[in-house]
């Protein structure tokens, strides 16, 4: 979709971005991160052709920006930054209305356009559409300028720190809004941001940007659990997926490769072999490592006749996780339904590890053991 390609840029002899190039897929919310004047609002305004590039190529679609007419990529390019940039001597509906104007739009389609434009960002039609900026709340405006950036339908969408200005509560709010209406329109968005709280709340997938050079482009949730190098981690927070515990998942944390036995072993040797390993319990698993059933040494203890088949008295009904879930439901689970130790399986029922009560006291128990070392 856009695609960045030894972008270089230097002023006054001063390199500002540094052979930077990656892409960003269609229908991404991709975040540009990293210290004041690391570069990252210059690399966006390069998209809408705000600022030129000392040297490489963007590509929008396969197509060199530099090659088209900066006027129309402009227009079909939907532009929010932090001041909003709404006209103010406009009421809402002619900010809305004013690119699909310009582009010579049929009059009930730019009509229609605003109301729904209006629905999609949460703010009543009779109410707003004729008052002007100065009679809306910060976060009001930012919301009309969040929509104004969706009037022409552009496949994709800039934004430059929308809501750093705004309060607290007005920019969680805005915040949570762009996730929801990302999940329904699907627009690729390049959002620029200092803050990573923010980074880590709206992002498929960050850009660390430092000295104008890509430190890491990845997931949120790589970024925290690998990040690149000693400064990603500090730019990041070492301590932040436990602020995103959501991103702890089951692979992440399970014990792997747990002792299992064949259906066919009998009672007496599967003792045997919890005494050797030192475990209260074993998993049955078939050839291929499907999980079949479990036995507990209380279980064999029951019995009269140990030297029946371990599947004739092996539970068969019991809770299973799967490896990406997270640390949140994993918690519940085992709460819910009274468990030491649960098996984690693939969606093919392949046995892939366990986790036990102790391993997530462990995992939970990390993130204070390890500010405790820096203090």
């Amino acid at each position: 979709m856009l695609k960045f390609e030894n972008i270089s840029k230097r002023y006054n002899r001063q390199d500002i971005i540094s052979d930077m190039s990656f892409e960003v897929e269609k229908g991404k919310l991709v975040v540009l991160i990293g210290p004041s004047g690391c570069g990252k609002t210059t690399l966006l305004k390069m998209v809408n052709r705000l600022t030129k590039p000392t040297s490489g190529k963007i590509y929008l679609n396969g197509e060199d920006i530099f090659t088209k007419d900066e006027i129309e990529l402009r227009r079909n390019i939907g532009y929010v930054i932090q001041q909003t940039g709404l006209f103010p001597h406009m009421t809402i509906r002619e900010n809305l209305e004013i690119i699909p104007r310009l582009q010579k739009k049929a009059p009930a389609d730019i009509t229609a356009k605003s109301l729904e434009l209006m629905d999609m960002v949460g703010l009543d039609q009779e109410q707003y559409l004729d008052r002007y900026p100065t009679q809306l709340s910060g976060g009001q405006q930012q919301r009309i300028g969040v929509a104004r950036a969706f009037a022409c339908d552009p496949e994709l969408i800039l934004m430059d720190e929308p809501f750093s200005a705004l309060d607290p509560i007005t920019r969680s709010q805005l915040q949570d809004e762009l996730v929801d209406l990302q999940a329904k329109v699907r627009k690729t968005i390049v959002f620029v941001t200092h803050d990573m709280d923010e980074a880590v709340k709206i992002a498929d997938k960050i850009c660390f940007i430092n000295n104008g050079r890509i430190i890491q482009y990845d997931t949120p949730e790589e970024l925290m659990k690998n990040p690149a190098n000693e400064l990603a981690a500090e730019f990041i927070g070492k301590h932040r997926i436990w602020s995103s515990p959501e991103f702890i998942r089951a692979k992440d944390i399970m014990i792997p490769d747990p002792i299992c036995a064949p259906a066919n072993m009998t009672a007496l040797r599967c003792v045997e072999r919890m005494r050797n390993y030192k475990i209260d319990r074993l998993f049955i698993t078939d050839k291929q490592k499907h999980l079949v059933g479990i036995i507990t040494a209380k279980g064999i203890q029951s019995q009269t006749e140990k030297n029946m088949p371990v599947a004739t008295i092996m539970e068969e009904n019991f809770e299973t996780i799967s490896p990406e879930d997270n640390i949140i439901d994993i918690l519940q689970t085992t709460n819910e339904n009274h468990l030491s130790a649960i098996p984690v399986v693939s969606e093919d029922n392949v046995l892939q590890g366990l986790i036990t009560t102790s391993s997530l006291v462990t995992t939970l128990s990390q993130q204070y053991l390890d500010t405790s070392e820096e203090i």
